[in-house]
């Protein structure tokens, strides 16, 4: 399975090589275009959730256990 960022990144130039592709026709172009946007939003929102990631691990690095109850879905018990 290809999950990492580098498959991503790797995947967002190969789309930027199709979209600069001379030889294609108009529609071509728009299919691109669409395909782009859909590509960019799904890597936004890889990118926003690796960004969560990195917070969470800071907090956890700067807090430790203290922050655990207060995030049930981490590890912490609700009350």
């Amino acid at each position: 399975m290809k999950n990492k960022m580098e498959y991503l990144t790797n995947h967002l130039f190969a789309q930027l090589e199709r979209l600069g592709d001379e030889e294609l026709t108009p529609e071509q172009v728009a299919i691109e275009c669409d395909r782009s946007k859909a590509i960019v939003s799904v890597a936004g929102q890889l990118a926003a959730n690796g960004d969560l990631q990195l917070k969470a691990a800071k907090l956890y690095a700067e807090h430790g256990d203290k922050l655990l109850p207060m995030l049930p879905q981490i590890g912490g018990k609700a009350e």
